[in-house]
């Protein structure tokens, strides 16, 4: 097959950290507040301008906290798995390798006795109406190694008495949630904003907040963890006074990020530029005769993390080992090309290819993209 002309101008396909926003320069940084102190009165109104942008472009209700916490999505979610679980039993979903790694802690680490698993293979989703409104239920809404999404939250009774601890990392900024059903919910800014690594997010509702202050978890609570304290919740959390030290740099870059997103009309334009991204991979493996969807249903295919299989029947015969290699040969000729990085599956997923389609890819360097696939599959299996 012969080589593309028409190349991608921003190669950086990787889920997380993902692509810059388009017209992105280091030039942004200039304003960050360095070498101040983030407990200043200028670096917390930056942080509190972080928390209420996000809050607005999300359409979070009002009565909902939201803070910055250390330790990026992961740290936010263990923070909030730490500091409520235990009061009740436990339905824990995994349909990916972050809803298998929380499961993995609340077995392994909180070794919590009364818990339920709901587990399904990568590109399936479990049977999430078998979940219990009484018992609290740990997910992910977006499966970032799985390119699986939750469709919506019908499942999720609004009467609950539970709680509903949602990682959202690679859904927020791409995709409507109903915040009504939800009680916790994380991401960080390196996912759909574009953002920089290390920072996390946590949302809070009043019924998570009412459990905060009337539970005490039976095991000892790291230091960056606590979020309440004598029966009271640390409020500053969620005005910008962080637990620990800030990156200003960081906060400059997502503040233009939210900019970005806000010029983009909002949550709808940025919901609108990934769903272009997915559309135009759904066309092109339309007509493919190697590639697939490794989310066979289109309902629950996610337009962030878009997970590829390979189908040919000549690789997809092979052992796991030998598509693993298959791959690493097909992405080091368009690394070599430089026309996409870090496309490769996770490494705990079958095989295949991942391309992430949030708001700061831009539509027509998928397009550019998807000929350089089919060009490095040839090359890979001619060479094999």
């Amino acid at each position: 097959m012969q080589r593309p002309e028409a190349r991608p101008l921003n190669p950086c396909f990787g889920s997380g950290p993902t692509a810059k926003r388009p017209g992105w320069s280091i030039d942004v940084l200039r304003p960050a507040l360095v070498a101040r102190s983030h407990r200043s009165a200028a670096a917390k109104a930056r942080l509190a301008a972080v928390i209420d942008r996000s809050k607005a472009i999300l359409g979070m209700p009002a009565d909902y906290r939201l803070g910055i916490v250390p330790a990026s999505d992961t740290g936010a979610f263990e923070m909030a798995m730490w500091s409520l679980l235990g009061a009740r039993g436990v339905d824990v979903v995994a349909f990916e390798s972050f809803g298998a790694g929380w499961l993995a802690d609340a077995t392994g680490e909180l070794r919590l006795e009364d818990l339920r698993r709901f587990e399904a293979d990568y590109g399936a989703l479990p049977d999430l109406a078998g979940t219990s409104p009484e018992r609290d239920i740990v997910f992910t809404w977006n499966g970032t190694t799985s390119g699986v999404v939750v469709p919506d939250g019908d499942w999720i009774a609004a009467d609950r008495s539970g709680l509903t601890l949602c990682d959202a990392t690679s859904a927020v900024f791409a995709m409507q949630l109903p915040w009504e059903k939800l009680d916790v919910v994380t991401w960080s800014w390196q996912k759909v904003l574009g953002g920089e690594a290390q920072h996390g997010m946590l949302a809070l509702s009043p019924r998570a907040v009412e459990r905060l202050q009337g539970w005490t978890p039976p095991w000892p609570m790291p230091k960056l963890f606590r979020l309440a304290k004598g029966g009271k919740l640390a409020e500053g959390v969620f005005r910008g006074e962080t637990i620990n030290t800030p990156s200003m740099l960081a906060v400059e870059d997502v503040l233009d990020a939210l900019a970005w997103a806000e010029g983009q009309g909002g949550l709808d334009g940025l919901i609108a530029r990934s769903r272009a991204n997915l559309a135009a991979v759904a066309k092109w493996v339309e007509g493919s005769a190697w590639a697939g969807f490794l989310a066979t249903d289109a309902a629950v295919r996610s337009s962030t993390s878009i997970c590829l299989k390979i189908t040919d029947p000549g690789i997809a015969r092979r052992t796991p080992a030998e598509q693993n290699a298959f791959v690493k040969a097909m992405v080091k000729r368009l690394e070599d090309e430089g026309v996409a990085f870090d496309i490769a599956g996770y490494r705990d997923a079958p095989p295949g290819l991942r391309l992430w389609g949030g708001a700061t890819v831009e539509t027509c360097d998928i397009e550019r993209l998807l000929p350089w696939l089919d060009w490095a599959f040839a090359e890979a299996k001619a060479a094999a």
